[in-house]
């Protein structure tokens, strides 16, 4: 059965914060000098207003979450984990079926669950944190925090985007695993996707 499984929100949600994380990975590296682009002051001034741009998105994002109950398909389980730990590195490489059937009322397998519950409450706060203290080194010492290193508030900041990094590039990847390959890309763009059972969302999860 097809139906609306990604709303409009959710849809627009994700394909912005895909954008808004292509140009800070684009200029986060050119202000670490691994190519030139835009130059170095502009790359650090479109760096700034793209991050506030993500920052304002992931709060309209944590709102929609809280208010729609959507935020139970990352609640983690163990429920058929290591069967699509196996899926993944072996099963769909013999086109085996996979072990974990979409629903309304669980979107995300137990992988996805683990790997976007890590993103949303490790990679992405220590992208935040980490990039505020960069952005207000200044105000450190009327903030009290005299005591921090900016070297190591740097390392944090570019170890949390190289996370973010791998995140991404395992995330397209996956995601051109559907039958055919780009079934996961269209039901992320259009909402539809075909699933087995038409429960209300986050009631029984």
């Amino acid at each position: 059965m097809k139906v609306m499984i990604y709303k409009r929100f959710e849809r627009f949600w994700h394909w912005t914060q895909a954008a808004l994380i292509i140009a800070l990975m684009v200029t986060g590296f050119e202000i670490h000098a691994v190519y030139h682009l835009f130059g170095f002051e502009q790359a650090v001034n479109l760096h700034i207003i793209l991050a506030w741009s993500l920052i304002v998105l992931w709060a309209f994002a944590i709102f929609w979450h809280l208010t729609t109950g959507e935020w139970r398909h990352y609640i983690p389980t163990t429920e058929k984990l290591m069967a699509m730990v196996r899926y993944y590195s072996i099963g769909m490489f013999r086109d085996e079926e996979k072990p974990y059937k979409k629903s309304l009322s669980a979107k995300h397998n137990p992988l996805q669950r683990l790997a976007y519950l890590g993103f949303k409450l490790v990679i992405s706060p220590l992208i935040w944190v980490s990039g505020l203290l960069y952005l207000f080194y200044t105000d450190w010492p009327a903030l009290g925090l005299e005591g921090l290193r900016l070297g190591q508030v740097a390392m944090v900041h570019t170890a949390a985007a190289i996370a973010m990094l791998v995140f991404f590039i395992a995330h397209v990847y996956l995601a051109l695993t559907g039958k055919p390959f780009y079934a996961y890309v269209k039901a992320m763009i259009t909402g539809y996707e075909e699933i087995e059972e038409t429960k209300t969302p986050g009631k029984n999860s």
